[in-house]
């Protein structure tokens, strides 16, 4: 037990100084993400040493079960690509500038659309790849209207990581903590819409509230005229995310798994986009970036805490926090200590733990607790959710100061209220 807890330990820790100090590692003309590499390294480490036997392993990655990671990583990178398709159409773009347009000279109006805007998109696509595509356009829209973009920012991001709650679909941490307890697209959203509801409003309260001052000062707003220029690429695109959408809400009743769903709808999407480049005579330039852009660094990321969190399990760790953490008030003692653990290990490793504890017979309270704290506690820190690192590169790109005090006063101030405000309800459904 011993060996599994310091390795273990260590992983998490050098993880989290890979992310913050060193993110990328270059081998010659490659560049990797170092987070991946070192949770790589001390997935292997457990192997060579026997702390985890790679027959068990193995097993686990072929099992037909709900918990087999493979399948969980083929629905949250297939989901991604029709969310990449979307974006590299230009359709978040341009409901940014029609978002923009509508605003006129209000910053008050802006901030309201804005977040509706990103809470909407957030519930049927990905949070990451929203948070992705606005920021930059938030970030020169600001800068020509001479007004300050924090206000906005804060916004995307709050809206992006606590409306990713409403759907199954809409954070990897949802997809797989739910999916590895045997819950499904329908039996989520009966459970998360309200709580997800009563947290997104308090949170644009609590956000008005912080920038209410400076929401108040008029602006010269001059909103780029964005044009969609292939409109049935377009319709293709959302034609497959709304019919995976509703065949995700009715596989359970109609024996399809969600992985699959998902799977199909991408190869499909980017079939079709290959015959309609063949036809056009053009390179398939969406195809290669949907592929070159999905998350596939995620895979040994995955993977590698899987064993991790395997080595852990076997050696009796995750049954000795269930059963520090079972009790009455599961709700609340999963819900705080999954938002705390993001923070210290970031939200993906602590859902692969979570997910091995829960397993030694948690109640459904507790799963979607752990969802709860999953999604928010993203908002606390910038080490809470991978798409909190991008999000900060890009604001260094663009010069902008936000340090990690900045991020904590403003993830205090909402984050910690909307978690309240959501476990609270979630405690009224149970």
């Amino acid at each position: 037990m011993g060996l599994s807890i310091v390795i273990a330990a260590a992983t998490c820790l050098a993880m989290i100084a890979a992310v913050l100090f060193f993110p990328k590692v270059n081998i010659g003309r490659i560049s990797l993400s170092s987070y991946w590499v070192v949770t790589a390294v001390g997935a292997t480490l457990l192997l060579l040493l026997g702390a985890v036997d790679i027959g068990t392993v193995g097993a686990s990655l072929v099992a037909d079960t709900a918990i087999n990671p493979l399948k969980i990583l083929v629905l949250f990178i297939s989901m991604t690509v029709l969310s990449i398709f979307l974006d590299e159409i230009g359709f978040f773009r341009y409901l940014a500038s029609v978002t923009l347009r509508k605003a006129g000279h209000s910053q008050m109006r802006l901030f309201l659309i804005l977040y509706i805007t990103v809470s909407v998109l957030t519930v049927f696509t990905s949070n990451d790849i929203i948070i992705l595509s606005f920021t930059p356009f938030i970030c020169y829209f600001a800068k020509n209207a001479h007004v300050s973009p924090i206000p906005y920012l804060a916004a995307e991001f709050v809206a992006a990581n606590t409306w990713s709650m409403e759907l199954i679909i809409g954070n990897p941490t949802n997809i797989y903590l739910v999916t590895a307890a045997g819950g499904n697209f329908v039996s989520y959203v009966a459970i998360m819409m309200i709580p997800t509801l009563v947290s997104g409003l308090v949170a644009f309260l609590c956000l008005y509230l912080l920038f209410r001052k400076k929401l108040s000062q008029p602006m010269e707003a001059t909103p780029e005229d964005v044009k969609i220029e292939d409109r049935f690429s377009l319709i293709v695109g959302l034609a497959h995310l709304g019919v995976c959408t509703l065949l995700l809400a009715i596989g359970s009743y109609i024996g399809l798994d969600m992985w699959l769903v998902s799977l199909v709808s991408a190869l499909s999407l980017l079939t079709i986009t290959v015959i309609l480049s063949v036809i056009r005579k053009e390179a398939p330039i969406h195809t290669k970036a949907c592929l070159k852009r999905a998350p596939w660094e995620l895979i040994p990321f995955i993977l590698s805490m899987f064993v991790v969190v395997e080595a852990l399990h076997i050696n009796g760790v995750t049954d000795f926090i269930y059963g520090m953490l079972s009790g009455s008030a599961s709700v609340w003692t999963y819900g705080i200590t999954s938002f705390l653990s993001a923070n210290l290990i970031n939200n993906i490793p602590m859902s692969v733990l979570y997910s091995s504890i829960l397993s030694g017979g948690a109640t459904e309270a507790a799963v979607y607790a752990t969802v709860v704290g999953s999604n928010l506690g993203a908002c606390l820190t910038p080490i809470g959710a991978l798409a909190g690192v991008m999000w900060s590169s890009i604001l260094k790109e663009h010069h902008l100061k936000f340090s990690y005090a900045d991020f904590l006063k403003i993830g205090t101030t909402v984050a910690v209220p909307s978690l309240i405000a959501a476990l609270g309800t979630l405690s009224l459904v149970f």
